[in-house]
């Protein structure tokens, strides 16, 4: 999972207007990095020119990902990462940097400014904090840790279950269970039957 592009535009009447940007082209060969930054800034400023006002969007580029996020006030936020990185935080990512940004700079220098003048230093730090988004998503984080839990469980009910046992044959030959837990679990068995995933 990788982040490659952060950036804010002003979206204009017909054109979209680059205010900042930051870019993590470390996987890139030294000699494509200014390549790859320009088609970077030039697909994203034409994303947010053919988005609607007021809107997200996601939009696949080969084996890239860019997330647009354009508010009401035409205050636009482009993240270009590869296809692994969760949708959900890259629109979180991409809100949090709209609303610090337009907190920090004035609208009246949206329409006009440029990358040199306008003063805003966070781009850099969100792309370095959302590259791992378990760590910077605090609900990515505990999904994460409940798909590593429930992988726990699940090798470990295998391994309590091998050389060919069945639970069923276990619950029926157990003598620390009463009927009435015997016939639960048959009768639970019995109605996810109808519901298992293959």
């Amino acid at each position: 999972m990788k982040l490659f592009s952060l950036s804010v535009f002003h979206k204009g009447a017909t054109k979209a207007n680059l205010l900042k940007a930051a870019y993590d082209l470390s996987t890139f060969g030294f000699f494509q990095r200014s390549g790859v930054q320009e088609f970077m800034t030039f697909t994203s400023a034409l994303i947010v020119e053919r988005t609607s006002q007021g809107s997200r969007a996601s939009v696949k580029e080969q084996e890239y990902l860019c997330h647009v996020y354009i508010r009401n006030d035409n205050l636009a936020s482009v993240v270009i990462a590869d296809t692994e990185y969760p949708q959900r935080v890259s629109f979180t990512l991409l809100e949090k940097v709209l609303d610090e940004f337009s907190n920090q700079v004035d609208s009246r220098h949206w329409p006009s400014g440029t990358p040199e003048t306008i003063n805003y230093r966070g781009l850099d730090i969100y792309l370095a904090k959302y590259q791992n988004p378990r760590e910077a998503d605090a609900m990515t984080k505990v999904q994460a840790e409940l798909d590593e839990t429930k992988i726990i469980l699940h090798n470990t009910m295998e391994s309590l279950l091998e050389r060919g046992e069945k639970l069923d044959d276990l619950v029926s030959k157990s003598e620390h269970l009463g009927v009435q837990s015997k016939a639960f679990y048959k009768t639970a068995r019995k109605q996810n039957s109808c519901c298992e995933i293959m």
